[in-house]
């Protein structure tokens, strides 16, 4: 099964399962608020929108009238997010994080972009590919905001999302759609991402400058990071 498969299998009862997570859209929100305050701007790519709720908290910070292109590679979350209701300049399409036709989707086109829960489900190999795209894709002084899960290299927050992923989150994905497939991958793909900061040196290697994070509050304290990154000028 590959991980779109998966995603696609468990897309109808993600929304649920991500709303008994204390703080999930609380940091996602967070997020958003921290990419329209550096790109004040118009246009803007949540990059992995999965279901629409990155897309939304990114509805909601930006000022009226923003347009926003929601990708995913998974035909099943994409279902979900189209079903909800946006305003005009709101739209999705399926891709790939890696294997983006840049040129189609407009070199620089963007002020912003917004990855959620993205880079870690990226194939180690296409990972510095995927991280270049973006770059690719935002304008000259734009902003890249990352908000990704990270415990490598930290023992209290490896032993804290075991815990939380064991006890809780598995169960509950094999009580909730019997899809315990999805929520055992999710555990082991934070496990094996980046530390903090080699995930920070990745995006300073593709050229990003003012690099910065800062981890979540709440039971995810040094569980989730949100990263920032900014294109220079030409």
């Amino acid at each position: 099964m590959t991980t779109s498969d998966a995603f696609d299998r468990g897309a109808a009862h993600y929304d649920l399962m991500v709303a008994l997570n204390p703080g999930y859209h609380r940091e996602l929100r967070r997020a958003a608020r921290a990419l329209v305050a550096r790109s004040p701007h118009s246009t803007y790519l949540d990059l992995a929108c999965g279901s629409g709720a990155s897309t939304r908290a990114l509805v909601d910070a930006a000022a009226p009238g923003a347009t926003i292109l929601g990708l995913d590679a998974s035909a099943g979350m994409l279902a979900q997010a189209r079903a909800k209701d946006w305003p005009d300049g709101v739209r999705f399409a399926r891709a790939v994080a890696g294997e983006l036709d840049v040129d189609a989707l407009g070199r620089g086109r963007f002020d912003g972009v917004q990855t959620c829960y993205l880079f870690r489900n990226v194939p180690a190999a296409s990972r510095v590919a995927a991280i270049g795209e973006v770059f690719d894709l935002l304008r000259p002084g734009g902003w890249l905001v990352v908000q990704e899960y990270s415990v490598a290299g930290d023992a209290r927050a490896r032993r804290v999302w075991d815990a939380v992923c064991h006890g809780v989150i598995i169960p509950l994905g094999w009580v909730v759609d019997r899809n315990r497939d999805l929520y055992r991958y999710l555990w082991r793909s934070v496990v094996d991402f980046d530390t903090v900061a080699r995930f920070a040196d990745r995006l300073a290697a593709a050229g990003f400058a003012d690099v910065a994070y800062q981890t979540a509050s709440g039971w995810q304290r040094g569980i989730l990071h949100t990263f920032v990154a900014r294109k220079p000028e030409e």
